[in-house]
């Protein structure tokens, strides 16, 4: 493989600055900001849809965000409850009622929130009213978008994961925000920063004046990837360290994707105390969050929204 004797040549080291067995890693956690708050949204049927939330991104005025639960829906068995996928063969009826719930909770209609169609791209698409309801009330018009941006209020933005990395962009001087998806792929294509040049040619956005969040996804202990993937991150990331990536066993590794997105932001002009870090993890907390890699495919959608509210 092209870069495997960087790959042995970091293993080796690490393993001896570690003072370990090959393969017998432990895994050192990576800087957190405050946890994400959880707040219970009452709803007119009775019930209550958990959002969590940054408290960074909630001192920003005019703006609404919030990262969903399994917890607050209609659907059942293994989409239990909060379903936001059409695709993995839930009932459509129950899919339909959770989004609007999810609406109801950010006080908007259906037809106001915007999909992305995630494929693992770094594509963004700037977006606009006139596509409110698209992905939920009226089909998807476009294919292989991961991030989504606007400057116009009232339009719910929504990106949805099940252990890839939710970030969320908001840009107060220019009252701009950003939503993005980035699983193993965005995040060595930097995600993150294609995100922020978009909203630097649409808004003028300067990344120093962002305030971004980087929300729950599967966290490094639980995520293990091959080395062709560590390879990548090797040559994506200088100074590479056992926070980024660590190895697992013979050509395994545990990658850490939330410190990798951090160091892209960082990396992209993001100040550090503009950056709110999640330590929440879909893996290791499936009974509240769905979790891909542990379900080995059998679950539903987890959501991530933001919103600039009308005035």
């Amino acid at each position: 493989m092209k870069n495997s004797d960087q790959l042995i040549s970091w293993k080796r080291s690490w393993e001896k600055d570690a003072n370990i067995e090959p393969g017998n890693g432990m895994n050192k956690a990576a800087e957190k900001s405050p946890v994400l708050r959880e707040q219970g949204i009452a709803l007119a049927c009775g019930e209550v849809l958990p959002l969590l939330s940054f408290p960074l991104l909630s001192r920003c005025d005019g703006v609404q965000h919030g990262f969903t639960t399994r917890a607050g829906g209609v659907s059942e068995g293994e989409w239990s409850s909060l379903n936001l996928s059409f695709t993995r063969g839930d009932d459509e009826w129950s899919v339909r009622e959770n989004f609007r719930r999810v609406a109801e909770a950010f006080g908007v209609s259906p037809d106001q929130i915007v999909c992305s169609m995630q494929t693992h791209t770094t594509n963004v698409r700037r977006v606009y009213a006139a596509d409110g309801g698209v992905g939920v009330t009226r089909p998807l018009p476009w294919s292989d978008v991961d991030g989504l941006i606007t400057d116009e209020p009232g339009i719910l933005l929504g990106t949805f994961y099940a252990d890839c990395v939710p970030l969320y962009f908001v840009d107060p001087v220019h009252r701009a925000i950003g939503l993005s998806h980035s699983g193993w792929r965005g995040t060595v294509a930097r995600m993150g920063a294609v995100t922020i040049r978009a909203m630097e040619g649409a808004f003028g956005t300067r990344p120093e004046e962002l305030l971004c969040g980087i929300g729950p996804s599967i966290c490094q202990e639980c995520y293990e990837v091959s080395d062709d993937v560590a390879e990548q991150f090797l040559e994506t990331f200088e100074g590479a360290d056992d926070r980024l990536l660590y190895p697992a066993g013979e050509g395994h590794y545990r990658l850490n994707l939330w410190e990798a997105n951090k160091r892209v932001m960082l990396d992209a002009g993001v100040r550090p105390e503009h950056l709110q870090i999640t330590d929440l993890c879909t893996c290791c907390n499936p009974h509240n969050l769905f979790s891909h890699r542990f379900s080995k495919g059998r679950r539903g959608n987890l959501g991530a929204f933001l919103m600039l509210r009308a005035e």
